[in-house]
């Protein structure tokens, strides 16, 4: 490719052991007892997050009680653990000794099915953050989001993790200027990486900003409804409910 009177040279056609040569990146060579077990122990994971997040999902699908906008938030929180252990095993089968022989863009769909799982993961934690802070506010157990919305957002979610993902595919690598590849994913540039790095760290802080913020409000609002015994006690157990919904939030996120 000839750029401003520059010839540039394209490693499409290359497999990524060109692109492993060129870095420090230690990946491994051969086949080992060790590196089967930790393949089996892999697979046994990833079907246990499978199971689990599954079960969420069709719990909250079939039972009536958690048609509300926090749980659909949950089981889409939910689905997309279950998108990353499958793509964990996408990885598991094409990583060790198979990295090499990859094309760049069966590398490339490997990078991306972990990313588009990773950020639906955090976003979705995100927007579930947010509604359990106006829930805080507004002393609700759950939000008036209708159902319209909460699609509106699942979309918006999984179209930004897809989005954040799938930069590289669509020009932002180093194949061209292998100059800027980075060690840690071969063909990635590097001021790819730094700009995925402090976004999906930004939006991770705003996530603890928002959280701390519910648990400093509910304390405070907890420590003065004990000392007013006039309140009812249905309102007294409310802090209650929601500190718990956060905790069902972060151990889904978690698992």
């Amino acid at each position: 490719i000839k750029l401003e009177g520059k010839m540039v040279t394209c490693h499409y056609n290359k497999t990524m052991n060109f692109f492993y040569n060129l870095t420090t990146s230690s990946e491994v060579q051969e086949w080992s007892v060790r590196y089967y077990l930790g393949l089996g122990f892999g697979i046994v994971c990833c079907l246990f997050i499978f199971l689990c997040n599954t079960m969420i999902v069709i719990a909250v699908i079939r039972n009536r009680r958690f048609h509300f906008p926090f749980f659909y938030l949950l089981a889409n929180l939910a689905s997309a653990d279950i998108f990353a252990s499958l793509a964990y095993v996408f990885l598991m089968f094409n990583t060790g000794p198979v990295s090499r022989t990859l094309t760049v863009h069966r590398y490339l769909l490997r990078e991306a099915l972990l990313n588009v799982s990773f950020c639906a993961s955090l976003y979705s934690l995100l927007v579930i953050a947010i509604e359990r802070y106006l829930s805080v506010i507004k002393m609700r157990l759950h939000s008036s989001l209708s159902k319209r919305r909460v699609t509106l957002l699942v979309l918006v979610i999984w179209g930004t993790a897809v989005f954040m993902a799938t930069i590289p595919n669509m020009g932002w690598n180093c194949i061209c200027d292998i100059s800027t590849c980075s060690s840690l994913a071969p063909i990635y540039s590097r001021s790819f990486l730094i700009f995925w790095a402090l976004f999906n760290l930004f939006m991770l802080g705003f996530v603890v900003i928002i959280y701390l913020r519910i648990y400093i409000y509910v304390r405070k609002k907890t420590l003065n409804l004990m000392s007013h015994t006039t309140g009812s006690i249905k309102r007294n157990k409310m802090p209650m409910k929601l500190i718990k919904t956060i905790v069902t939030v972060l151990d889904g996120f978690v698992f």
